[in-house]
């Protein structure tokens, strides 16, 4: 018999252990400071060499590319290591799922990457430690050596939609799954929170991991409120075992 896939949609919560605030949720610095989210929209990014400049000394001082995976994220690597067929949609951009083992082909990335640039223009992509290279050498604003169109981090700003191939691989991924995890996430963002609801509709069970209520609480088949940090691998613990073959 066919072990069964485990998806798991993971939000803010789950990187908070490693030092990464919430930016983006309802409560995040974006929402609370209007200055400070337009360094992340779109518009007044493409519209204003200033913004721009603020961004990437914003970039140089994010705390982001140094940060570790932590507990939750180990969790996951461990189960997809130990034969589990797993999953993992993320609404993070830190790339912390595949610095814990992930195989970087079973993580979709809902809303890009802050460690690799894109240029609008051209779409060519890099890591982002070479353009922080050029804004440390005194690029205040680098432009694309390639096209010289306008870069920026390779993430989903305000403004800007999902790529439809990466949110058809989540929902393809939803669909599939027998097990749908929410974890560390409001689930109050669509089109991301709308996957619970695909999930379950299909047939999987669902479960939700965080701190506050959620909207897709009561078709859950289980609410976890416990810290992330310890209650995932626990639950991760728990669905390895029921995997595993009985002899």
């Amino acid at each position: 018999m066919a072990k069964p896939l485990i998806a798991l949609l993971s939000g803010a919560g789950v990187s908070t252990d490693s030092g990464i605030p919430d930016y983006r949720g309802p409560n995040g610095l974006w929402r609370k400071d209007p200055e400070a989210e337009k360094l992340v929209t779109y518009e007044y990014y493409m519209g204003d060499p200033e913004i721009r400049r603020r961004s990437w000394r914003m970039r140089r001082e994010n705390r982001t590319l140094g940060a570790e995976p932590n507990a939750a994220h180990r969790a996951v690597a461990e189960l997809e290591r130990s034969g589990v067929p797993v999953r993992v949609i993320t609404q993070n951009v830190d790339g912390l799922h595949q610095l814990a083992g992930m195989p970087a082909r079973k993580v979709v990335e809902l809303h890009g990457t802050v460690r690799r640039f894109v240029c609008t223009g051209c779409h060519v992509r890099g890591p982002m430690e070479d353009a922080l290279a050029r804004v440390e050498a005194g690029e205040d604003d680098p432009p694309c050596r390639e096209c010289g169109g306008i870069l920026k981090s390779a993430t989903v700003m305000f403004g800007e939609r999902l790529d439809p191939v990466v949110l058809g691989e989540a929902v393809a991924i939803a669909k599939a799954c027998q097990v749908f995890i929410a974890v560390g996430t409001s689930l109050r963002v669509q089109p991301a929170a709308g996957l619970a609801r695909v999930a379950a509709d299909h047939g999987a069970r669902l479960v939700v991991v965080n701190a506050e209520p959620t909207p897709y609480d009561d078709i859950a088949d289980e609410v976890i409120r416990e810290p992330i940090g310890t209650s995932l691998p626990a639950l991760l613990g728990r669905l390895r075992d029921e995997s595993a073959p009985h002899l």
